[in-house]
């Protein structure tokens, strides 16, 4: 009976590689205080924001998650929430919101 080393090597790089892209959305979810949440805003370079869950109930921030599903579908490259608009539009919307 031989062990292929080879693949018990592989097999641990992958969950190396793996745990350690756990831990770097943990420690992500870890400053955003309670009653917010994240999300990833950007045309090519995505920036993170944290933004009451407030926003949620409002339309217009509604539209931008219809506008995330639609792109991306519960599928989002970030890790987290990804807005695809560009950073000035919701800078903008989330100034307005603020002021509600």
């Amino acid at each position: 009976m031989a062990i292929r080393l080879p693949r018990i090597i592989h097999a641990k790089q992958i969950i190396r590689r793996s745990s350690s892209a756990t831990r770097k959305a943990l420690l992500a979810t870890v400053d955003v205080p309670k009653g917010y949440f994240a999300v990833y805003v950007g045309e090519s370079e995505k920036k993170r924001f944290v933004v009451p869950i407030s926003y949620l109930n409002q339309p217009s921030f509604q539209d931008l998650l219809c506008q995330a599903e639609e792109e991306f579908g519960f599928d989002h490259p970030m890790g987290g929430l990804t807005i695809p608009c560009s950073e000035n539009i919701f800078i903008d919307l989330t100034s307005r919101l603020g002021g509600l």
